[in-house]
């Protein structure tokens, strides 16, 4: 595969899993504090069932092309160290999603309005910080793809002469 294919996918499943998290940070998780636990129950189910499925298929999508643009990639310097920067990033954002914020959101699945338990605000402010710190390694991921593509372009014929 050519390489300038391989750049353009990478860029679009990075962009789309971090529009997904930056989405939901800029929209909703700056004013999650003020929901009442009905509101956040409520609201808090309906972006699971939205996310959930696409996001179990474009996050593995995103790292497995990150790292076989890194294979491709290797002798492609500076921007070779970007890719890898890039690909630590998704791994870290990936990392975050299944280790904190999934088990917080299957708690969350189960909950309703009665059922709620007593620590749902502290749980919520744990699911809040991460998702924050989630959602700038998403975009630094983004950033460091796109620093080794624009490095990376004079190496990577676009036009054929």
């Amino acid at each position: 595969m050519k390489k300038r294919v391989l750049f353009f996918i990478n860029l679009v499943l990075v962009m789309l899993v971090t529009g997904v998290f930056w989405g939901t940070w800029f929209t909703l998780t700056r004013s999650i504090d003020g929901f009442p636990a009905d509101n956040f129950i409520r609201i808090g189910k309906t972006i699971i069932g939205n996310v959930a499925l696409p996001m179990r298929i474009l996050m593995p999508a995103t790292l497995f092309t990150l790292l076989w643009l890194c294979v491709i990639s290797v002798k492609l310097r500076p921007s070779f160290y970007f890719f890898v920067g890039a690909f630590a990033l998704m791994l870290l954002t990936i990392l975050i999603t299944v280790l904190v914020e999934v088990p917080i959101d299957n708690q969350i699945k189960a909950w309703t309005a009665g059922t709620i338990p007593d620590n749902w605000t502290e749980l919520r402010a744990r699911w809040d910080r991460f998702h924050t710190f989630r959602t700038f390694t998403s975009i630094l991921c983004f950033v460091s793809l796109s620093v080794g593509i624009l490095t990376g372009i004079k190496d990577v014929v676009f036009v054929r002469r």
